[in-house]
Formats: C-alpha cells, sequence, structure tokens
C-alpha cells in the first residue's frame, strides 16, 4: 500500500490519526484517516488523478477542494457522481473513476484528446441537423451515445431510507461563516427562532482553514450557542422558491423549510485562472491547498507557484512555507501594487516575489497526470518554474444564487471589477459573507447589521454588538483571461471541456447573446453550473463583440444550486400503513387483510376457498345480517355560520336548507366539472355537519375545503376527524332486530327512524352517531363510534350473533346495487352526465363547484355513458376489468367494474359504452381477454331489488 504524506499536528483539524480506515480507488487498496474525504486521503497518497474529463478524457484532479468543481466526481458502489471531496471516508469503501475505458491512471478514451480539432463547438448541431440520416450520422451516433453520461447506474439497486421534514423559522441564516453567526445571533437575541444552514461539516466557513483565524473561530462558534439557534452542517440550501420555501438537503434528509426572513451570507466561490493546460491536476485555488493543510493535514506537493491576486494568496503562501512546501515563486498580477507590501514578509523568508506576472502555460508529466512546471511571462520576459503545485488565488465571485432564485437581478460593475444585486425581496437580507455583492445603495451589509434587519423586519427590537461587527474585507477581485490561444488547451469550463477557443467560434456562428452563446456550446451546463466558467465566459463574448462585461451580463442561476438525488425527492419508500381499531379483532377471525391505500382492511374472513367465502358473506347480509368496518371512511366535521352555505357550494345537492336530523348524499365535482368524490352529510345542528367522504380521498377534500373557505371567506371551521371516529356498517333484513336488542337509547323502529336520517345516543353502552344509509341495498344502520369504544362495539355485535363480511363482499354487493366506486368506475374526465348522475345535481341552487362546467360540458354532447351489463356466470375470467367495449371494429368504452353474482345468478358490471347504446334491455359488445368479441345485456340502474323495497325492512 502507498505510504501517506501527512503533516505533522497541529495541521489536520478535521482528522483523527489514531483511527486509520481502508478503502479502495480503482481496484488499488489504500488507506486513509478518521475525518478523511475520498478526496483528501488519495492526495494524502499523492494520488491526484481522480477522474477523466468529460469529452477529452483529460485528467482532472481536485481544484477547489470543498465540492463546487466536477473534477471530483467518482463512483462509489451502485452511487454514480458523488463527490469525493466531500464524501467523507467510511471503512470498505470501493471508489472507483468515472467516465474512463479502464482506469483514471490508464484510460483509452484519452485518444479523444489528440482528436479536438474535429470536434468543434457546436459538433453535435452540425452534425445531426441535415435531410436525411447520412453515414455521418450512423457512425457517430452509437459512439456519442456510449459517451454521453457519467458514471453507472445500477436498475437494480434497492431504494435507500429517505426522509422529508417540514421546519418553519423567523430566520434562515445560509451560511455558518463569520457573518452568518454574528447575523444569527443577533437576531435570536432579539427573539427571533433561527435555522443556520452550511453546507460543510462544521461552522466557521473560510476561519476553519484561514491563516491566524483560531481565536475568530471560536468566537464564531460561540456566537451560536443560543437556545433559539438551530444548526444544520453537512446541509445544502437548493433553491429559493415562491413564499419563502427553501428546500434544505442534509443527507438523505429533505428539509422543507418555510421563513419569515432570510440572511443571505453564502460566501464566495473562488475563481480559476486561463491559460494553456490550466486543467492539470495539481492546478488547484489557493484556499484548496489552506483546506488540505490545515484540515487534513495533507502536504499538497513538494515545490509551489503561488498566483496571489489578493491577500488569500499570500496567507497561503505563508501556510505552503510553514508546512514545508518549497515555494517556487509569488506572483502577483499587473495593476494591484498594494499586495507588494503584504508580499514583503514573504520575500524575507527567501520568497521570490514576481510582480506584474501572467502565467502563460502548465506543462504536465508523461501522461500530463501531474503538473511539473508553469511557464509565465513577466517585465522581464518569460521563464518555466518547476513545481507540482500551482495555487491560484484569482479572486472569487459571490455566492449570488440563492438570490437569484427568489427573483434578484445580478449586473456587473466593470471599473470595481464586483457584482451588484438589486430587486431582490424584502425578506432578504445580505451579509457581509456575500463578498463583491453590495446593496443598491454601494453599502455591504454586515452579519451582524443583516440579523438586526431581518429581525426588525419579524417586529423585534434587535441591538449590534460591537462584538460581532464584521472585520473589513478586501473586495474580491478576479482577472481577464489571455487572448485566446489557438493551439493550446486554455480551458473555460472544466465540465465541458470547453476551451477559450470554442467561445470565441459559437461568437463567430453567430451567438452574440450569452444565454445563446451557453446553449449552442453548453458552458456552464454541466455539473458546476457555471460557478467557475460564467464570468469567464462573460468577458470573452464581452472582448468578441466590443462591449463590456456589465453590458454582456452572466447567465441565470436557476435552482437547484447543488446536486439532488431523486430518493431523496421522492422520500421515504416505505408505505405507510393504517390499521382501524378493529383491526385485532379482524386478525384474531382469521381475516385475509389487504392494503387499501394506506390502510389494511379485511378482504373475506376465514382459510376457505375465496369465492365460496365471498359467496357465503353476500347471503348472509342478504339473508340473514351481517356487519362491515367502515372505519377508513372520510369524515369531516363541518361547523359555524357558513356551514350550511358552504356546502352548498362544495357539493351539487342542496344543503342549506336540509333538515337537522337528516342525512344527504353528497357529490363533489372539481371545476372542470368531472366528478372528484361523494359521501353523506350527516346535519347534526343549524351550524354542525357530519361529512362522509371516501377512503382514498378524504385528504384531498379536506384540503380542497381549507382551500376554498379562505377563498369564499366564509364563516366555517373544518376538521379531518377520521381517526377519531370509527365506523361499523350493520346491514341485512334482521339488522334492526339485532340492535334493538342492544341494551341503549336509540329509537330504532321505522316511524322513529327512517331512510336517510340521523341519530345519537348510546348502544351496548357505547356512543354513537347512527345513520341510516345503505350501500348495500338492505336495511342498513351505520354506527359511527369514538375509536376508542369500536372494539367493545364490535364484541358486543358478534355476541348478539352478527357475523363479519370483507371488502370482497361489500364490493359485490354494492355492484348488486348498481353503485359506483368513485376512483374505479370513475376517472378525471367522468361527469355527472356521463355517470347518469343528474338527479343529484341541484337545478334550484345557482351555484356549486363544476356547475359552469358541468353544463358547458353538456352543451358539446357526450362520447361515452356508464351502464350496467350482465351476462352468463360462465364468462368470468374471459370479461375483465379495462376490457375494451367495442363498436364498429373501434374502442368506445371500457369495463370498469366486473363480479360473478350468486344473488342475480350472473356476471354483472360497469362499463362505459356509447352513449346512444346505453339503453335499459339493449346490448354492448365487449373485447374478452382472449380477443373473442361477446354481447352482453344491459339492465336498468339495478341488478338486484331495483324498487328498493327492501331498504327499510
Amino acid at each position: 500500500m502507498p505510504e501517506q504524506t501527512r503533516l505533522p499536528a497541529p495541521w489536520g483539524t478535521r482528522v483523527d490519526r489514531t483511527t486509520p480506515i481502508a478503502f479502495s480507488f480503482d481496484g488499488t487498496a489504500l488507506s486513509g484517516l478518521r475525518g478523511d474525504t475520498v478526496a483528501s486521503a488519495m492526495l494524502a497518497h499523492g494520488r491526484w488523478v481522480l477522474s477523466r474529463s468529460f469529452k477529452y478524457h483529460r485528467p482532472r484532479g481536485p481544484l477547489t477542494m470543498c465540492g463546487q468543481d466536477s473534477n471530483t466526481l467518482v463512483q462509489i458502489g451502485s452511487e454514480p457522481n458523488v463527490r469525493a471531496d466531500r464524501r467523507v471516508l467510511s471503512e470498505g469503501l470501493k471508489v472507483t473513476a468515472q467516465n474512463t475505458s479502464h482506469s483514471a491512471e490508464l484510460d483509452r478514451g484519452s485518444l479523444l484528446d489528440r482528436l479536438g480539432r474535429f470536434l468543434p463547438v457546436g459538433f453535435y448541431y452540425r452534425t445531426f441537423f441535415g435531410p436525411t440520416r447520412n453515414s455521418w450520422l450512423k457512425l457517430w451516433e452509437p459512439v456519442i451515445r456510449k459517451s454521453a453520461g457519467l458514471g453507472v447506474v445500477d436498475t437494480m439497486q434497492g431504494h435507500g431510507h429517505y426522509r422529508k421534514k417540514n421546519l418553519q423559522c423567523d430566520v434562515l441564516v445560509v451560511g455558518a461563516g463569520l457573518a452568518g453567526c454574528a447575523a444569527a445571533r443577533v437576531a435570536a437575541d432579539a427573539g427571533a427562532g433561527v435555522i443556520v444552514v452550511d453546507a460543510e461539516p462544521e461552522t466557521g466557513g473560510a476561519l476553519t482553514y484561514g491563516r491566524g483565524q483560531e481565536g475568530r473561530l471560536a468566537a464564531t462558534r460561540a456566537a451560536l450557542d443560543h437556545p433559539s439557534i438551530r444548526v444544520l452542517t453537512g446541509a445544502t440550501c437548493n433553491g429559493w422558491y415562491a413564499d419563502n420555501f427553501l428546500p434544505v438537503i442534509q443527507g438523505d434528509m429533505l428539509y422543507r423549510v418555510r421563513a419569515g426572513q432570510i440572511v443571505v451570507a453564502s460566501g464566495t466561490q473562488e475563481q480559476p485562472l486561463v491559460f494553456r493546460n490550466n486543467d492539470l491536476p495539481g492546478i488547484v485555488t489557493s484556499a484548496a491547498t489552506q483546506r488540505l493543510m490545515r484540515l487534513y493535514a495533507v502536504k499538497p506537493g513538494a515545490r509551489a507557484v503561488v498566483f496571489a491576486g489578493t491577500p488569500h494568496g499570500i496567507d497561503a503562501a505563508h501556510d505552503l512555507l510553514d508546512a514545508g512546501v518549497e515555494l517556487a515563486a509569488l506572483l502577483l498580477p499587473a495593476g494591484n501594487d498594494g499586495l507588494a507590501d503584504r508580499a514583503a514578509p514573504l520575500a524575507a523568508r527567501g520568497v521570490r516575489v514576481i510582480r506584474a506576472a501572467r502565467i502563460v502555460a502548465g506543462q504536465g508529466t508523461r501522461g500530463n497526470h501531474r503538473l511539473r512546471a508553469l511557464e509565465i511571462e513577466m517585465p522581464e520576459g518569460r521563464e518555466s518554474l518547476a513545481c507540482d503545485v500551482a495555487a491560484i488565488d484569482a479572486g472569487a465571485t459571490p455566492g449570488y444564487q440563492l438570490p437569484l432564485h427568489a427573483g434578484a437581478k445580478l449586473s456587473f460593475d466593470d471599473a470595481r471589477q464586483a457584482f451588484t444585486l438589486s430587486g431582490y425581496p424584502e425578506a432578504m437580507h445580505l451579509a457581509g459573507g456575500v463578498a463583491g455583492v453590495f446593496t443598491p445603495d454601494a453599502v455591504r451589509l454586515s452579519g451582524a447589521r443583516a440579523g438586526a434587519a431581518a429581525a426588525r423586519a419579524l417586529g423585534h427590537e434587535a441591538s449590534m454588538p460591537d462584538a460581532l461587527e464584521d472585520p473589513e474585507a478586501a473586495l474580491h477581485r478576479t482577472y481577464p483571461v489571455p487572448a485566446p490561444d489557438k493551439a493550446g488547451r486554455d480551458f473555460v469550463d472544466l465540465d465541458e471541456d470547453l476551451q477559450v477557443k470554442d467561445i470565441v467560434n459559437a461568437v463567430a456562428d453567430g451567438y452574440s447573446e450569452l444565454e445563446l452563446v451557453k446553449r449552442y456550446s453548453t458552458v456552464g451546463m454541466g455539473p458546476s453550473q457555471g460557478r467557475h466558467s460564467a464570468l469567464q465566459t462573460a468577458r470573452i463574448v464581452a472582448g468578441e463583440t466590443g462591449r463590456s462585461v456589465g453590458q454582456i451580463g452572466v447567465t441565470t442561476a436557476r435552482p437547484p444550486f447543488g446536486p439532488e438525488k431523486l430518493g431523496v425527492l421522492a422520500g421515504p419508500s416505505r408505505t405507510p400503513e393504517r390499521l382501524t381499531a378493529l383491526d385485532a379483532a379482524h386478525r384474531a377471525e382469521s381475516a385475509k387483510m389487504t392494503p387499501v391505500g394506506a390502510w389494511w382492511r379485511p378482504l373475506y374472513y376465514g382459510a376457505g376457498d375465496m369465492q365460496e367465502t365471498i359467496a357465503r358473506e353476500v347471503r348472509s347480509v342478504r339473508e340473514d345480517v351481517a356487519m362491515l368496518d367502515v372505519s377508513t371512511l372520510g369524515k369531516l366535521a363541518v361547523r359555524g355560520p357558513d356551514a350550511a352555505a358552504f356546502l352548498d357550494r362544495i357539493y351539487t345537492m342542496a344543503h342549506a336548507k336540509q333538515p337537522v336530523g337528516r342525512v344527504r348524499y353528497c357529490l363533489m365535482l372539481n371545476e372542470m366539472g368531472s366528478v372528484v368524490d361523494d359521501g353523506v352529510a350527516y346535519r347534526r345542528a343549524d351550524d354542525d355537519f357530519y361529512v362522509t367522504a371516501t377512503t382514498g380521498a378524504v385528504d384531498r377534500v379536506f384540503s380542497d375545503m381549507s382551500w376554498w373557505k379562505t377563498q369564499w371567506r366564509m364563516e366555517v371551521d373544518i376538521q379531518n376527524v377520521t381517526a377519531a371516529f370509527s365506523g361499523i356498517n350493520v346491514t341485512g333484513p334482521r339488522a334492526r332486530e339485532v340492535l334493538q336488542r342492544l341494551e341503549g337509547d336509540v329509537a330504532l323502529d321505522q316511524e322513529s327512524f327512517g331512510f336517510l336520517e340521523g341519530r345519537e345516543g348510546v348502544i351496548a353502552g357505547c356512543p354513537v352517531r347512527v345513520m341510516r344509509i345503505g350501500f348495500t341495498g338492505e336495511l342498513s344502520y351505520e354506527l359511527h363510534t369514538p375509536s376508542s369504544y369500536a372494539p367493545a362495539l364490535w364484541e358486543a355485535l358478534r355476541a348478539a350473533g352478527v357475523a363479519p363480511y370483507g371488502l370482497e363482499a361489500s364490493r359485490v354487493l354494492r355492484l348488486e346495487k348498481g353503485h359506483i366506486i368513485i376512483g374505479q368506475d370513475t376517472d378525471a374526465l367522468s361527469t355527472p352526465d356521463e355517470l347518469d348522475m343528474d338527479w343529484a345535481l341541484s337545478k334550484k341552487k345557482p351555484y356549486y363547484l363544476g356547475k359552469p362546467a358541468v353544463e358547458y360540458r353538456r352543451s358539446k354532447g357526450m362520447n361515452r355513458k356508464l351502464c350496467r351489463f350482465e351476462t352468463p356466470l360462465a364468462l368470468f375470467g374471459e370479461i375483465g376489468e379495462s376490457c375494451l367495449v367495442m363498436k364498429d371494429g373501434k374502442a368506445v368504452g371500457h369495463v370498469t367494474s366486473v363480479l360473478p353474482s350468486g344473488t342475480v345468478e350472473s356476471l354483472i358490471g360497469l362499463a362505459y359504452a356509447a352513449p346512444e347504446d346505453v339503453v335499459a334491455g339493449g346490448e354492448i359488445t365487449i373485447r374478452g381477454r382472449s380477443g373473442r368479441l361477446v354481447s352482453v345485456s344491459l339492465a336498468g340502474h339495478a341488478f338486484y331489488d331495483p324498487e328498493n323495497t327492501r331498504q327499510d325492512g
């Protein structure tokens, strides 16, 4: 195993030297330390090539060491596109390079690097657009398709454990650096509830690796020690959407955050320099060298060149010297003479300081696996400096992405070489951590002021302790790209292997606007989303078109800010399960349980033949008495002065004048006039309704009711009490007789308690709401009781001789009566007219939800209508659900429900057919499962007891 190069303590604040961890890369056994990332452990072994570039398969190594570039994307097991400088090392990790034909070190695809002249910008467009599929296309299409994409997806991989959670806060602070922590503390001291989000595994931001920042880091972290502050590290705020909704991803957890105010202290994104071969492994940002040394105790190399465009580069040079890295030179760019004084201590340490220097090219080792020298240009001429590390501090762009998601406008000040923001939401406050970003009056807010502003916006009195004021920060500058080098490899976008000449050629091809250049060349469309290429591209386009960067602008950032796993978006893989209060009783009776939505319900009872058992349960309802657990029905309490008027608008039937004590059928439509749910409404008092909804639709009904209540501004309170009440439907010719034998105070005789009426009282010692409704067509009493009483009521009914029946028998019973099931016999387009439910539409009400659409769609006529058909039992299995209804050789509908009925001794079902064919006594043609065409007879509105003589007992 190759030896590691580690710096002694106190270097390496994130690693535990006492705990080695074994892993492998491309099959080679390696080791790291606890706290290492995959990338830092690789670099500790001197392994700089982690990946191959997308287009030319050039060797690539880490650039930023903070997850802001695509050079570190690797495959770990079945997971592709893992950022190696973010993924913490774990025991036995198997890491492989992506986009290679063999390994990161040996990739036959690197041959493409020599064919670059044949793959110009826009190659795909110019190759594939043509009148015919020519031989050129036939040759290249398979090659390009095979090359597309990074990593390997394991289609057999099981779903991971993903979670979602809702969070609310007064103030969300994005960024846990000095400015963000100051903002959080001031807001919390003022009384606000604060959440702080940072992508790093620890708080402190740049202070964690900055030179001489130990004291300030401790004070910054101490600011977060407040009961009103919650800190989420290793978490990325991935977007800013309407109404201050911000998704925050932490590992496999998605936090859906709603914030009153947002403080953006998102720091900066370091910019690379553009020169020939600027993608060689070993060419990194200056902060990347500091992260490697201070966080992971990794010595970046033996000899380095530092390009210092800001004081940060000079700090990195000092750190490299302290770590034992020889400095070949410190390069200071032209036009920044103020840095010379800061560089004097380095000169005193024997470092060669070269002013007005420019990097011309990088030179690589054999195979370009590592940097070996930099060619520089200075006033005295050109020179080659041997080095294996180039630490580049070319300034930085601000973390402007989130403000742009929220609608802010980004501009560039060419005179100051800085960005400005305008038009951002009132809820946003910019903290000093967003370096280079200024408020419209050109005054950047400190973190403390941003926190105070956010707190005051929420009505809190906020003060700003001097100790939390941000120190003066240097304005970050960036540096113009050199003139295009037609012969070299000067990369603007490392993700897409785009060079200066590619952007120049895109402009020459007629794409002079930045957004068009982006789409034509794909610049900024890779995993890094333009973090390192947007500004450089704008400069090239500006130079080629004779405009300024301010006139060109940069492309608008869109969410997401970082990568999102599909599993995180999908959420938990486990299916939520709900059990009724009677679940134990069902299982004790050997019920065959089945999931219906989230609920487990009894399909039938007993271990015998299923069809025989179902037939027996149906007979017990038709000939005796039985009971069904209907606890899964949705139950809504609708109360208030406007309750009746509200239901009048929500449902199609009249409820405003519904008498107290009466039960009325409810049909609910959406705004396009389609049926979405049905149930019943029991009026308990003038201002109190007990409304049922279908099992699968109650959540939607409750949501829609809540929405419309707000829109209509009605005085009505709506509660979803589905879980609070259990329901038992006691049905059959002997239903009244059995219930009357139980002790209670509810009068159950026909004269006292008629059909479609409701009563309240006590039965068998249990408080009940009883409704006379009948899905089965028999005498029925639906008993609703608080769920805690349900087992006792069930047991009392069993003791009285009432047998249970299951869901399958219930489906047969309802089908014999011709009743529909919403969601099975309807779809998103089903109208009441198509369902022959005109009787459920009030003719007197001026309005109900969906009425205008119903009337409009009625004027256009129908293409289908639901009908009831029957045919001999022998066709059971040949005719099934979804079989097509045919007419004149064309499909005009389909079967929605079909079951054998022992009661009517036929196979019965529901189907959509041509409206003109839906006539009782007529026939329609169904294409069976074997392809056979079968003529079936049509019935009226019910197969069993069409006169409804049995529902009163």
